[in-house]
């Protein structure tokens, strides 16, 4: 089946209005996933303070005896993994709006929780918190991968989800600095934790007020607007009629396993870094608590840049058939996982008196991963718009099993953070995988529009899978 076409030229038919409806739901989205990866990194700078030997303050609490960091920054995606596949269903049954609301409220909870738990019952209550609070964010990215396909045009897609995913790199940025700040003046590492707490929760409520499921629901839309979405949208928008979820096909799909594949070396190369990035630059850069933290974060915002800067180039490639949507997809795919593993690859043989160096090689590291947005990320929306919550969960529940094994991995590789050799076997490995996982995905990805996104049932499908591109 050839790829998704638009079906009205959009020069002509786009709503005339100056902001549409749409972009207000992208910018709750964006705002969204800001907050959430705040929540997220908090414990990635914080566990320093934590666990030094001198507070800034006599009255802060530490806990130098602690030897199982790895363990504990690990610990949130114990939980992360658990609900992905029924997050995905449930958003797509129900709607994502409420179980965003409560996403927001229950991982700012616990993230005010996680200093009395750590004084009560030391890292075990930490790693309570953290595993309730993946747990319950393991609704997050389904739930806005579900809103994105349901208000997204087709030609906006790239644009609009790197933007909106830009949100998470755009928290780890505010998240890493602030935390620093925080965590290394009188204040106190507690402070980070309750200030960002509190402020998950009022969002919590303004995203309540302001967001809706779909186009449909949405009371002040125009009809233009609305129009112009349908139009330009391969998800059925119908409230009333749900459709069947084909398991059989999803899970013999190839390009959904290219999918896949490229989302495990995703979470591991980039989930390892966010873990571990203060600790490498504690324990070979040498910076201390506040400038560590700021360096952290560069990196960061290399990625918020460059997801703005490429995603209208991806657009405009399909929009003006320069390639096909599974070439572009394939491209973008390719320079987000094989330049990341130059840039390790680099660090790896590279000493702490070449700071300078290091940070400009994590910042090509990180940034360039932002490519994996019109990659393989919007291919899920491509390939199967009606079952993208789904699918989503899927990959992210499996592909984050990877995320819990790249911290523990550098647990295992070494306990001396101040061991280039131990840096070395980290960054090589995260390589190795990240060539490996994005040559399968420039291989077998498609983004063709899968003859089962639109079945009622399984049943119904059995009868064409000879004639379906892609399966296994």
């Amino acid at each position: 089946m050839s790829d998704v076409k638009l079906k009205i030229p959009i020069s002509e038919n786009q709503p005339k209005t100056l902001i549409g409806v749409r972009y207000y739901q992208f910018l709750l989205m964006f705002i969204t996933l800001i907050i959430c990866f705040v929540m997220r990194t908090v414990l990635s700078v914080a566990i320093i303070s934590m666990t030094a030997e001198t507070p800034p303050d006599p009255s802060i609490p530490t806990y130098p005896e602690w030897d199982n960091t790895d363990v504990i920054l690990s610990s949130f995606f114990w939980g992360y993994i658990l609900p992905q596949v029924g997050a995905g269903q449930l958003s797509e049954y129900f709607g994502p709006k409420w179980f965003l609301c409560g996403t927001m409220t229950i991982g700012s909870v616990f993230n005010i929780a996680v200093p009395p738990m750590a004084a009560a019952f030391g890292p075990t209550g930490v790693i309570i918190c953290r595993v309730i609070q993946g747990l319950n964010q393991g609704f997050l990215y389904p739930s806005i991968h579900n809103l994105i396909s349901q208000w997204s045009p087709i030609a906006e897609r790239a644009r609009v989800s790197n933007v909106v995913y830009a949100g998470a790199s755009l928290g780890i940025a505010i998240a890493m600095p602030l935390t620093g700040a925080i965590a290394g003046s009188e204040l106190g590492w507690p402070t980070a934790f309750y200030g960002i707490g509190g402020a998950g929760v009022a969002w919590a409520f303004i995203f309540a007020i302001f967001a809706e499921n779909s186009p449909t629901s949405h009371k002040k839309i125009s009809k233009e607007e609305l129009m112009y979405i349908q139009e330009n949208n391969a998800v059925k928008h119908s409230t009333t009629k749900k459709v069947q979820t084909p398991w059989t096909s999803i899970l013999t799909s190839l390009p959904m396993w290219a999918i896949l594949i490229a989302a495990c070396a995703q979470c591991w190369g980039a989930f390892t870094l966010l873990t571990e990035i203060p600790s490498y630059m504690d324990g070979i850069m040498n910076f201390e608590i506040k400038s560590n933290s700021l360096l952290s974060a560069v990196p960061y915002m290399g990625h918020v840049l460059t997801g703005i800067a490429v995603s209208p180039l991806a657009d405009k490639l399909i929009i003006n058939q320069v390639f096909r949507t599974t070439t572009t997809r394939k491209i973008f795919g390719g320079l987000g996982t094989f330049v990341p593993a130059m840039a390790l690859t680099w660090l790896a043989f590279i000493d702490g008196a070449e700071q300078e160096l290091a940070l400009v090689l994590l910042v090509v590291a990180v940034g360039c991963t932002a490519f994996v947005v019109s990659g393989y990320l919007i291919n899920i929306i491509d390939a199967a718009p009606n079952h993208a919550g789904t699918i989503l969960g899927i990959v992210n529940g499996t592909s984050n099993i990877c995320s819990i094994l790249g911290p523990l991995t550098v647990g295992l590789l070494g306990s001396d953070k101040t061991d280039p050799i131990l840096w070395r076997k980290v960054f090589l490995l995260a390589a190795g995988i990240y060539v490996a996982c994005g040559g399968f995905y420039v291989i077998f990805a498609s983004a063709d529009l899968q003859p089962w996104n639109d079945a009622e049932d399984e049943a119904s499908q059995e009868g064409t899978k000879e004639e379906k591109n892609g399966s296994v």
